[in-house]
């Protein structure tokens, strides 16, 4: 892997875009006539970006929502998103979904993957029913990198009303975190949606997210085709084929619904 396109990726000005997400949350909140934003916090970094630049002028307007569920989502998670509102201030509710996944499983078939997936739509049905009730924008957590490979379910964290950081890379995101004051652990850690036991996001798409990042970067920033993808990256062929072709799979995951071309007689 080139050290070199990893520098690159990261050696950013945090301070600027953190201000222009700023005025971006400020603009949106006053065109939609909107009381402010809501959030579910994981525990994990992305969504703690989102709490974090919150807090700095809108901590007052915005609501986080902390859903665990209980039955595979580790204590320390839920604990560190405890501990990031502790050390924002941002007003928030604590949720486990636990009881609704259980009374969905009594009426649908067994599938654990689809399970998994079922969570993730539990919590923006939670996150949708406060933003009505309150007024509020749901922010999404999407990054670059997972927006661009699919990385998310579809009308799960993949739905929302704005999406501050889905320009960044995950590798920015965690330096977008530093500059933030996000705590170390946070961005440590494994990266993980959690919608089953053990899940890690880096060992289930089986590439990191430096060589992620590094082939996405260079297919879409630098356009550059796979061939001089392999070679600027220094990252073997069939890994760049496999994220470019996640990136293929994964469009219907970008686009609205799609619907047929119909004449009209």
């Amino acid at each position: 892997m080139n050290p070199e396109i990893i520098k690159e990726i990261e050696d950013q000005d945090y301070e600027k875009i953190t201000q222009k997400i700023e005025w971006f949350l400020e603009e949106q909140i006053e065109k939609n006539k909107a009381e402010g934003l809501i959030l579910g916090l994981s525990g994990g970094i992305d969504s703690a970006v989102l709490a974090y630049i919150c807090k700095r002028s809108l901590k007052e307007k915005t609501l986080a929502i902390i859903m665990p569920d209980t039955e595979i989502t580790p204590n320390f998670e839920t604990e560190d998103a405890l501990k990031m509102i502790a050390l924002t201030g941002i007003e928030y509710k604590l949720l486990d979904i636990k009881p609704i996944v259980k009374e969905y499983s009594h009426y649908l078939e067994p599938n654990e993957w689809a399970k998994g997936n079922l969570r993730a739509r539990i919590r923006t049905n939670i996150l949708y029913y406060y933003a009505n009730a309150k007024n509020l924008l749901v922010l999404g957590s999407s990054d670059r990198s997972e927006h661009l490979i699919g990385y998310f379910t579809k009308f799960g964290d993949g739905a929302a009303d704005l999406v501050p950081i889905i320009a960044l890379y995950k590798l920015q995101v965690r330096k977008i975190a530093e500059f933030l004051g996000v705590p170390k652990n946070v961005i440590d850690k494994k990266s993980s949606a959690h919608l089953w036991k053990a899940h890690e996001a880096e060992k289930e798409i089986g590439v990191s997210y430096e060589e992620i990042d590094s082939i996405l970067y260079c297919i879409f920033d630098k356009n550059l085709s796979i061939e001089d993808t392999v070679i600027s990256t220094q990252i073997e062929k069939l890994t760049v084929e496999k994220v470019y072709n996640r990136y293929l799979a994964s469009q219907h995951k970008r686009k609205s619904a799609i619907k047929p071309t119909i004449e009209q007689e």
